[in-house]
This record gives structure tokens, C-alpha cells and sequence, in this order.
């Protein structure tokens, strides 16, 4: 399973409301595609909230996460962290 770009997403969303398609797209330096893929796959785990709409006649597509989305990646975070003092405590 590919994590960095659901990880990286993630990050980008937990300080924010809702971020439309275009800037995430934008500040994770990635394609269409890698935000489709990846944002389907993060709100089929439950943990992404996609709105659809227009701007004027434009379609937009925002997301955020869920809070569950928010719980998993501050679990996941504390994980990561414990992960790293741990190998900082290695010999």
C-alpha cells in the first residue's frame, strides 16, 4: 500500500476545514490522478470527506478529514514518534 501521498495528504488536511481538489493537488506536488487515487481510497477507509459543488459554472471538489480521520493520524503520528525514540535509543 502506497502511504506517502495518504500520509501526506492527511497531514495537509488535519489543519484545516476543507482544502479544494487544485491545492492539494498543488502543495503535495503531485497529478490529478495521484489525488484521485489516493482520495478515494482515504474516504472508502471512512477517514476523508470529499464535497462536490461548483464556483460559478466550474465544478469544485474539496475534502477534509473525518474525525476519524483526525484520531488515525494522530495515532498514527504517535506511532511514528515512539518509532523514532526508539531507534534514537538503539546502541
Amino acid at each position: 500500500m502506497e502511504t506517502g501521498p495518504r500520509l501526506a495528504m492527511c497531514a495537509l488536511l488535519q489543519g484545516a476545514d476543507w482544502i479544494d481538489f487544485a491545492t492539494v493537488r498543488t502543495l503535495l506536488d503531485v497529478s490529478d490522478s495521484v489525488v484521485s487515487k489516493h482520495s478515494r481510497a482515504l474516504e472508502e477507509a471512512g477517514l476523508l470527506e470529499v464535497r462536490k459543488g461548483a464556483v460559478g459554472r466550474r465544478p469544485r471538489t474539496w475534502f477534509r478529514l473525518t474525525p476519524v480521520g483526525r484520531a488515525v493520524l494522530a495515532s498514527h503520528l504517535a506511532w511514528l514518534t515512539e518509532l523514532g525514540s526508539a531507534v534514537d535509543r538503539q546502541p
